[in-house]
Order: C-alpha cells, then sequence, then structure tokens
C-alpha cells in the first residue's frame, strides 16, 4: 500500500468522525422490558380495578411498551398500540411519565394517528379504559 496523501487523509477523517457520531447518537434499540415499564404496566388510575395493561389489552390490538429517558433525564414509558377511538380503529401512542423512586406516574403525552390530543381528552380516555 503507497503513502496516504493529503488527499486521502482529508477523506479519511471526516468519515471516521461520522462513524463516531452514527456509533453513540444513530438508532437505538427500543427498551422493551425493564422496572418502568412493568411499573406503569400495573399502574391503576383513580384508585380502579384495573391496571393500564389489562384496561390497554381489552381494547387495542398489537399492544406495544417501550421506556425511553429525554435528554432532560425524564423517563418515560410509552404505549403505542391500536385502539378504538370514536368508533374507529386508530393509532394511538400514549405516554406516561414516572418519577426517579416510581412512586408516581403522569400522564404524558397523547397522539391518535400522529395529532395530538388535548388533555381533557387524553385523560377521558385512559379513565374509560380502565372503568
Amino acid at each position: 500500500m503507497g503513502k496516504l496523501s493529503k488527499r486521502n487523509i482529508l477523506w479519511i477523517v471526516p468519515i471516521g468522525i461520522l462513524g463516531v457520531f452514527w456509533y453513540f447518537y444513530g438508532p437505538q434499540t427500543d427498551i422493551t422490558d425493564n422496572e418502568y415499564i412493568t411499573y406503569v404496566k400495573n399502574y391503576s388510575i383513580d384508585n380502579s380495578n384495573k391496571t393500564l395493561e389489562s384496561g390497554f389489552a381489552n381494547a387495542c390490538q398489537n399492544p406495544y411498551w417501550v421506556y425511553f429517558e429525554t435528554q432532560k433525564g425524564q423517563d418515560v414509558v410509552e404505549f403505542k398500540g391500536d385502539c378504538p377511538v370514536n368508533n374507529k380503529t386508530e393509532k394511538v401512542n400514549v405516554q406516561f411519565l414516572v418519577d426517579r423512586d416510581m412512586t408516581n406516574v403522569r400522564n404524558g403525552a397523547m397522539l391518535v394517528d400522529n395529532k395530538m390530543q388535548e388533555e381533557a381528552d387524553r385523560d377521558k380516555y385512559l379513565l374509560a379504559l380502565v372503568k
């Protein structure tokens, strides 16, 4: 192999930098099983007898639970599935915010077919699931 020229080095260095960024910031595999997901699945809203998991399982098809941490350090569990909304089956995403001590779960954003829903509509929908 011949001597490295300046032209070759000017191509190798940026490609190496891109490779490092891809390794650290590229697509990550979903976390689908950890203690935060288990805690949210077993959580019940307003002293209901049903857990969130049983409410979603009874109403929705293709349930998918995933955990991620935001850049600000907030632990989030997200439910994704095909659920009935206004007598139609829609793609639903609901996020639940969990505190570090796992003592409280707050409702986060809710998307229906990638459209943000109002807080009141989200809360009404979740209460209907667990009743």
